[in-house]
Order: C-alpha cells, then sequence, then structure tokens
C-alpha cells in the first residue's frame, strides 16, 4: 500500500480509529514521540485505552520544566505505559557546556542549532533508528506550514512513513477532548504557554 492509498483510509476514519487501523497495517515498528504536549496527551490516551502495539518515547533534553517531569510521572501512573527516554550524548553535552557555556543557545542561531542537534535531533535520530512508522502530534490548524499536511507522508530523511492522526482536529475540539476525558495535561498551559519544549 502507497501512501496516497494510505491517505485515503486515514481520511475516513477517527483519530481512534486511525492508530488502530495503521498498527494492525504494521503491528511492529511503531512508534510514537511524546513531548507531552496537548496533541501528544491525547494521542497517548487514545494509544494507552486500545492497548496498541505502539512503542512511545520521549526525548528528555536535560533543560525540561519541572512541570513537563511531574507530568511524564502522572501520565505513567495513569495509562500503565512504558515511554522510553532518550538522553543527548552525555560527552557531546560535556563538551558544549565546557566550551561555549550552559546558555550559548542566546548568543547565536548557528549555537541554537547546534544546541537542538546535541539535546534533540540526534537523539531523535537514535529514537527512530529501525521504526516502520512514525506517529506525531501535529494538526493542520497549528501553522500555515502545516496546513496542506496529508495524514500519512514518507520521511524520506528517517526512511518510514509518517502519521498525524490529529491532523484535522481543531484546537477547540483538542481542548474539549482532554476535557471530557479527563486527560493530565501540563499545567504550565494553564499560564499561558501554547508549546513547551526547553525551560530557557
Amino acid at each position: 500500500m502507497d501512501v496516497q492509498q494510505l491517505n485515503e483510509q486515514l481520511a475516513s476514519l477517527s483519530a481512534a480509529e486511525r492508530l488502530k487501523w495503521m498498527s494492525g497495517q504494521f503491528p511492529e515498528g511503531m512508534v510514537f514521540s511524546t513531548s507531552l504536549g496537548q496533541e501528544d496527551q491525547v494521542i497517548t490516551h487514545l494509544i494507552a485505552r486500545q492497548s496498541l502495539p505502539i512503542q512511545l518515547f520521549t526525548l528528555d533534553t536535560g533543560r525540561l520544566f519541572q512541570e513537563t517531569y511531574d507530568l511524564l510521572d502522572k501520565t505513567i501512573a495513569r495509562y500503565k505505559v512504558r515511554i522510553q527516554a532518550f538522553f543527548p550524548q552525555a560527552a557531546a553535552v560535556e563538551q558544549l557546556l565546557t566550551e561555549k557555556g550552559p546558555n550559548s543557545f542566546y548568543e547565536s542561531v548557528e549555537n541554537r542549532k547546534e544546541c537542538c542537534f546535541i539535546r534533540k535531533v540526534e537523539p531523535l535520530n537514535r529514537a527512530l533508528k529501525g521504526a516502520k512508522v512514525w506517529v506525531t502530534g501535529l494538526r493542520a490548524d497549528q501553522s500555515e506550514n502545516r496546513a496542506n499536511l496529508p495524514f500519512a507522508e514518507w520521511d524520506a530523511a528517517h526512511q518510514l512513513i509518517k502519521i498525524h492522526p490529529l491532523l484535522d482536529w481543531s484546537y477547540e475540539q483538542l481542548l474539549d477532548f482532554i476535557k471530557q476525558e479527563n486527560i493530565p495535561y501540563n499545567t504550565l498551559h494553564d499560564k499561558g504557554f501554547l508549546s513547551i519544549g526547553c525551560a530557557p
């Protein structure tokens, strides 16, 4: 089945059905990267409630908010799921801090990209190694760049299929579902944070 056929199938299903159907097509090698944002919490809920054979992982950059760690703890306790944590390579972080200090990312775009590569990109590449399908929490109304995203796409860089089960959800729909299902979420959202990554 090619990506176009996948899109046609996924378009006719609900978010929960998309995850269930895809896990049936790919019972091995399907992974979900959660940053513990609102979208990702909904996907974790849908995976756990259906006991789907999808491996969950998260990237711990070493600079996350305490509220994010608290949410990770609550999520594991609530859903009884295993969320594998991927960390940056210790030697690379040590070298970065030794040579440029702990806050070099404030000094230039180049430094910010270097920090992100060490703390996020390289661990993500390791986490996706050997995967066949990568589940994400992207939604079309998050930005203009995502407005024309398909439900499924081929990720040439990682050589896998990338799917977005919540692609057609609105932000209001997302919040309603979180409230309705009493899904744990990061308390920083209540303080005006739309997106939550590294604390700096």
